[in-house]
């Protein structure tokens, strides 16, 4: 699906102002993690995060302001928001999120197990045990607290996409369709590209990789390229937003299992067994080459026939 209606090229002005306003914006919500000697471990952590999480939203709004021409009626349309433009796909492709998402995260730790990056323990679950208060400790069985908190990962993906609509209006909302007339691959890399540098204020604090230094920066842009891969897709699927709001929810509603699956013995190193580390990476390269080979067999079966009549006429 083309999301290029409202233009045919690149607004280069645009896309500029809204990336550079992100990102600042970005820095100047950070910037009380920076000025604390805590920084992450400040009490005021807890409100900067998801407060960061709209700003693309906001560098959105003031781009349409400033440079975009254009009802509101008329974004909300192109944001992908409303309408919904074919809603039984728009459903399904949100409902598949919801699962793929987690799913993706799950056989990245898998293959980082396969890999021996990281000591799975699915016998005791000793790495999501030594997590829990004393209290809770010998009171419910860890494996009954596992199934749990599986089960509520859908749930989890709900409110977390909330706070994930405030970064897809901007990425996949505005970003992704503004660079569609590069092509379809070259939109999705490179908003996945500006997506990982946005993290940078969070990232050089020692967020996510506990790499705070430019390799933390790189490992965080390579996996939001892998995740923002599947994320764009479904954007342009479904031409809307809210598959990629509740994926994006359900992505980091399961970010904590390989937390919740390794050993106490030995503490995964997130840029390899993480969420967004190499594991997840392969996995989505695997989906990638499975999802271009299918497309040529398909293309291939379906150009037997013209080839067939050409011949006898």
């Amino acid at each position: 699906m083309n999301l290029t209606r409202m233009s045919r090229r690149v607004r280069w002005l645009s896309v500029g102002v809204f990336i550079t306003t992100s990102f600042l914006l970005a820095w100047l919500v950070c910037l009380p993690l920076w000025t604390d000697a805590r920084g992450l471990s400040s009490p005021g952590a807890a409100l900067v995060l998801p407060v960061m999480m709209f700003t693309p939203s906001l560098a959105t709004v003031l781009t349409v302001l400033l440079l975009d021409r254009g009802s509101w009626r008329s974004w909300l349309r192109h944001l992908g928001v409303w309408p919904v433009s074919m809603p039984r796909r728009t459903a399904l492709l949100t409902a598949g999120a919801i699962i793929a998402l987690p799913l993706t995260v799950a056989a990245g730790v898998a293959t980082s197990a396969a890999f021996g990056f990281v000591r799975l323990d699915l016998a005791e679950f000793s790495g999501f045990a030594a997590t829990l208060p004393r209290s809770m400790q010998g009171e419910v069985s860890i494996h009954t607290l596992v199934v749990v908190q599986l089960v509520m990962i859908p749930f989890a993906a709900i409110v977390n996409g909330l706070l994930a609509f405030g970064e897809e209006i901007g990425w996949r909302g505005w970003l992704l369709p503004a660079l569609q007339p590069l092509g379809n691959w070259p939109a999705v890399l490179l908003t996945g590209v500006a997506w990982g540098i946005w993290h940078t204020p969070l990232i050089l604090l020692g967020y996510n990789f506990d790499r705070p230094d430019a390799s933390g920066v790189l490992l965080m842009v390579a996996g939001c390229v892998a995740v923002g891969s599947l994320m764009g897709w479904l954007r342009i699927w479904s031409g809307s937003i809210w598959p990629c709001v509740f994926g994006h929810g359900a992505f980091n509603a399961a970010g904590g299992l390989v937390f919740l699956l390794s050993s106490a013995d030995a503490p995964p190193d997130l840029a390899l067994a993480g969420p967004l580390g190499v594991g997840t990476w392969v996995v989505v390269l695997l989906l990638v080459a499975a999802a271009l080979v299918a497309r040529r067999v398909r293309n291939a079966r379906s150009s037997v026939p013209v080839a067939a009549e050409s011949r006898r006429t």
